[in-house]
C-alpha cells in the first residue's frame, strides 16, 4: 500500500509537469560598437511572431539586462536606442532551452539619425563611471570662463588657490593630462593658457587602475579638447570678452573635414589680457606689514591639428600635434613696512616675462583583430617645452643697500614616451589587458644673474622609466571585478654645475583592484584600491635659488625621495531615471615618505626665511563626497555637490616639527532655469570652510555667480552667454594665526567680472566620431566593466 501511494504520487507529479508550460529567461549586455562602452537605458523588447508586445525592460547602468518568466514559444527579440540601428534576433524557448544567453550586443550608430550632430551640449552633465567622474562641458554658466583655470573652481572635488594651483580632494599632488597625455609645463600655468571653449570634457580619475601611469597622489585630471569627426566640413566658433579691472579676450575655432578614408581636424584657441592680483599680510609679533600688487600679463595661443587615416576596417593610423605659445608674466611690487623702524622699509619692484613654447606630437597605429574587442595599439609621443624667464628686480622707498639686478632662466625639457597596449576579450565575460611603456625625460636649466649675492649655474635632471602592466577582469550579471599590477624601473640622476649631486634607481610594483556590484537598474556600488607615487617635481629638486620676495628665498632639494600612497575608495550611484542621479563616496589615503616644505631662517640674514623641501614619515587623509545631478521640473535642474576631507599633516616650520589635523569641506551648487526653449538662466554658489596647512590657518571663502544664455538662428546654431561672476565681491583668500609666527593676510584677485560670450556651429555631420584610444584616455577601463 505504501509503495502504491508513492507510485501514484510520482505519476501525478509527472502528469502535472508535462502539462505545465516551462518558462525561460534572456540575459546579455548592450555596448556601443565603436566606443566599446556600455549603453545604459537601452530599450529591450520581446514580441511574439505577430509583432505583439510580450514584455520589455531597459538596460542597467552598466549595459546589462535580464528578462525572466517568459513562456515557451517563438519570439522576436529587439534592442533599440536613439541614434543606433535596431538589433533583432529570433528567440526560441522550450523545456530544453530555457536559459537564453545572448552575450554582448554591439549596437552600430545609425548614420541617418546622426545628421546635424550637436557637438557642444546645452547643459553640463556629470557622469559617474566605474573608475572616474566625467564632467561633459556644456554652454552654461558652470563651465563658462576665459580659461580652464577659471572654470576649475566650478568642478566637483577640485579647488583652486589664489595662485591658480589645483588640488583634488584637498591634495595638490594631482596629475594634469591634456587629451590623455602629460605635458612638461607647470599645471597652474598650463590651465591659464587653455581657452575654456576648447574643452570638451573634464575627467576626474581619483583611483586609477594599474593601466595608468602611477604619478599623482590624489589622482588624475584629464582635460579632453574638442575633436570633431563628422562627415564633410564642420566646425564651431566660440569667442568671449571678460570685463573687470582689466579686459580679457578668448576665442576658439574647432573644425574638421572628413572624406573617404581621411579625417582632418583642428582646434585653434587664444587667450590674452592682464589680470590683477593683490593683497596684504601683517606680522603682529614683528610689527611688519607687507603689501603686494601684480598685473599678470598674458598672451597665449593653443592649436591642435590632426589626421586619422582609415587604411581599412581593421587598421587606423592617426597623428596629431598640440602646440601652445605663451608670452607674459607678473609686473608689480612687494612692499615691506617696519612699523617700529621705518629705515627698514623696502619696496621690491618685479617685472618678469616668460616666453615659452610647449609642443606635443603623437603617432598611433591601431589594429583590430577578427574577434570583437581584440585590439593592439602602438603609440609614440614626444613633448618639448622651452622657456626663457627674464626678470628685472629693483628697489625703492628704502635706506637699505640693495642693488637692482636681473635674472634670466632658460629651461629646456624633452619627454619621449613609447608604448604598446594589447586587449583580448578571452570570453564573453573575461578580458585581459597587457602593455609596456618607456618614458625618457631630459631637463636642462641655465641660470644667469647680475645679483652679486648669487652666481650663475647650470642644472641637468634626467629621468628614465620602464614599465609593464597587466590587468584581468570579469563581468557577470550583477558582479564585475578587475585586478592588475604595474611594474616600473625608475632611474634618475641630477648634475649641478658639472657635478653629480644626486642619483637613484629603484624597482616598484603598483597593484590595483576594482569590484563593482549592480543589484538592479537603480543602484550600483564600486570598491577600488590602488598604489600611487608622487615623484619630486622639478622645482622641488632644483637647487637654483629663487628669490620670491625681499625676505623669502626658495630652493629645491636634489636628494628628495618619492612619496608613495595607498588609496582605498568606495562609491555608490543611485539612478533616478529621467530625473537624474545621486553619487556618493568615501576614501582613505596613506602616504609614506611624505614630501613637505621646510621654513628656516638664513644664517647671514636673521630677518629672512629660506623655504626648501624634505621627506617625512607618513600622512593620513580621508573624506567623503556627495553630488546630485537632478531635474526638479521641466524648467529647473541642478548639479550640487558636497566634499568633506581631513588630513594629518606633519612637517618642520622654523626650528620645530609640528603636526596639524586639518578638517574642511566645500559646497557647490549650480542651478539652471529654462525660461523658454531658447532662454536659460543660471545660478552658481560656492562655499569653502576654514582649513589649515602647516604654515597658515585659512578662513572661509564664498561667492555667487549669475548667468543667462540665449540660443537663436536655425536649429539654435548660435548662442549668446552673459555671466556676472562674484556678484557680491566676496571671493578672496584670507589667512590668520600662521606658523612659525603669527600672521594675518588677505589676497584678492580680479574676480568680480562680467563675461559676454558668443558661439556658432556650422556645417553638418553624418558620421559618428571614431574614438581615439590611448593609455591615459581610455574610458572603457576600470572595474572589469567592458
Amino acid at each position: 500500500m505504501k509503495h502504491l501511494f508513492f507510485a501514484v504520487l510520482l505519476f501525478t507529479s509527472a502528469i502535472s509537469m508535462a502539462f505545465t508550460d516551462p518558462v525561460g529567461k534572456i540575459s546579455g549586455s548592450v555596448m556601443d560598437k565603436e566606443l566599446n562602452e556600455p549603453i545604459p537605458y537601452a530599450t529591450i523588447i520581446v514580441n511574439d511572431m505577430q509583432g505583439n508586445l510580450v514584455t520589455g525592460i531597459t538596460s542597467s547602468v552598466d549595459g546589462t539586462f535580464l528578462i525572466e518568466n517568459i513562456k515557451a514559444g517563438d519570439y522576436v527579440f529587439k534592442v533599440q536606442f536613439i541614434g543606433y540601428k535596431t538589433y533583432n534576433k529570433d528567440i526560441h524557448i522550450d523545456r530544453n532551452n530555457t536559459d537564453i544567453q545572448i552575450g554582448q550586443i554591439n549596437l552600430e550608430p545609425d548614420v541617418a539619425m546622426l545628421d546635424e550632430t550637436v557637438v557642444v551640449a546645452e547643459r553640463t552633465t556629470i557622469e559617474q563611471r566605474v573608475d572616474r567622474k566625467v564632467i561633459n562641458v556644456g554652454k552654461d554658466l558652470m563651465t563658462t570662463g576665459a580659461s580652464a583655470s577659471e572654470i576649475m573652481v566650478n568642478i566637483p572635488s577640485v579647488n583652486v588657490d589664489q595662485d591658480g594651483n589645483i588640488s583634488l580632494r584637498g591634495n595638490s599632488n594631482v596629475r594634469i593630462l591634456i587629451d590623455g597625455k602629460p605635458t612638461n609645463m607647470d599645471p597652474a600655468q598650463l590651465l591659464k593658457q587653455i581657452p575654456s571653449t576648447s574643452i570638451k570634457s573634464i575627467e576626474l580619475i581619483t583611483n586609477p587602475s594599474a593601466k595608468y601611469n602611477p604619478e599623482g597622489m590624489s589622482g588624475i585630471i584629464n582635460i579632453v579638447l574638442h575633436k570633431n569627426a563628422n562627415q564633410g566640413f564642420n566646425g564651431n566658433l566660440n569667442t568671449g570678452v571678460t570685463v573687470g579691472e582689466n579686459t580679457r579676450f578668448n576665442g576658439t575655432v574647432d573644425m574638421n573635414y572628413r572624406t573617404g578614408k581621411f579625417n582632418f581636424y583642428t582646434n585653434l584657441g587664444t587667450n590674452f589680457g592682464p589680470r590683477e592680483n593683490g593683497g596684504t599680510i601683517f606680522l603682529p609679533e614683528q610689527d611688519i606689514e607687507q603689501e603686494f600688487k601684480v598685473d599678470n600679463e598674458r598672451e597665449s595661443y593653443l592649436y591642435k591639428i590632426g589626421v586619422d587615416y582609415y587604411l581599412n576596417d581593421k587598421n587606423t593610423l592617426s597623428f596629431y600635434t598640440n602646440q601652445s605659445l605663451y608670452d607674459g608674466g607678473p609686473d608689480g611690487f612687494i612692499s615691506v613696512r617696519d612699523l617700529n623702524d621705518p629705515s627698514m622699509n623696502i619696496t621690491q619692484r618685479l617685472n618678469m616675462n616668460m616666453d615659452n613654447m610647449n609642443a606635443a606630437y603623437n603617432l598611433l597605429y591601431d589594429h583590430d583583430f577578427e574577434k570583437e574587442g581584440h585590439d593592439i595599439q602602438f603609440e609614440l609621443d614626444y613633448n618639448k617645452f622651452e622657456e626663457e624667464e627674464n626678470s628685472t628686480i629693483d628697489f625703492a622707498n628704502t635706506e637699505l643697500d640693495f642693488t637692482p639686478y636681473q635674472e634670466i632662466v632658460n629651461q629646456d625639457r624633452n619627454n619621449f614616451t613609447g608604448n604598446i597596449d594589447y586587449v583580448n576579450p578571452l570570453s564573453e565575460v573575461s578580458k585581459l589587458e597587457l602593455g609596456a611603456e618607456v618614458r625618457l625625460l631630459d631637463t636642462d636649466n641655465d641660470y644667469v644673474t647680475t645679483n652679486p649675492d648669487f652666481f650663475d649655474s647650470e642644472y641637468q635632471y634626467d629621468r628614465d622609466i620602464y614599465s609593464f602592466y597587466s590587468t584581468f577582469g570579469q563581468n557577470f550579471e550583477k558582479w564585475s571585478y578587475q585586478l592588475g599590477a604595474r611594474l616600473e624601473q625608475f632611474n634618475v640622476d641630477a648634475v649641478y654645475n658639472g657635478e653629480l649631486v644626486y642619483e637613484d634607481e629603484y624597482f616598484s610594483v603598483y597593484p590595483s583592484g576594482f569590484i563593482s556590484y549592480t543589484p538592479g537598474e537603480k543602484n550600483s556600488y564600486q570598491l577600488s584600491f590602488s598604489r600611487r607615487v608622487d615623484r619630486p617635481g622639478f622645482g622641488q629638486v632644483n637647487p637654483i635659488r629663487e628669490v620670491a620676495s625681499p625676505r623669502l628665498t626658495v630652493t629645491g632639494n636634489p636628494e628628495l625621495d618619492p612619496q608613495f600612497t595607498n588609496s582605498v575608495e568606495l562609491n555608490y550611484t543611485r539612478n533616478l531615471g529621467k530625473k537624474g542621479s545621486i553619487t556618493s563616496g568615501i576614501f582613505y589615503r596613506r602616504t609614506e615618505d611624505e614630501i613637505s616644505q621646510v621654513f628656516t631662517t638664513q644664517e647671514n640674514d636673521p630677518g629672512s626665511i629660506l623655504l626648501t623641501f624634505t621627506n617625512y614619515d607618513s600622512n593620513d587623509s580621508y573624506g567623503a563626497e556627495f553630488s546630485a545631478n537632478y531635474k526638479f521640473t521641466e524648467w529647473w535642474s541642478t548639479n550640487t555637490g558636497l566634499d568633506l576631507y581631513a588630513q594629518n599633516l606633519r612637517g618642520a616650520v622654523g626650528t620645530e616639527f609640528i603636526e596639524v589635523d586639518n578638517k574642511a569641506f566645500t559646497f557647490r551648487t549650480n542651478h539652471n532655469f529654462k525660461a523658454t526653449e531658447a532662454l536659460t538662466f543660471s545660478l552658481f554658489g560656492f562655499y569653502r570652510s576654514s582649513s589649515q596647512d602647516l604654515q597658515l590657518d585659512v578662513k572661509p571663502m564664498y561667492f555667487m555667480n549669475l548667468g543667462a544664455r540665449y540660443s537663436f538662428l536655425e536649429d539654435n546654431k548660435a548662442t549668446l552667454s552673459l555671466n556676472f561672476n562674484d556678484v557680491f565681491d566676496t571671493q578672496e583668500f584670507r589667512v590668520e594665526d600662521g606658523r612659525p609666527f603669527e600672521q594675518r593676510g588677505r589676497f584678492k584677485g580680479e574676480t568680480q567680472t562680467v563675461y559676454l560670450g558668443f558661439s556658432y556651429r556650422f556645417g553638418g555631420g553624418k558620421n559618428r566620431a571614431i574614438k581615439r584610444k590611448n593609455r591615459d584616455n581610455d574610458e572603457s577601463g576600470g572595474g572589469g566593466v567592458f
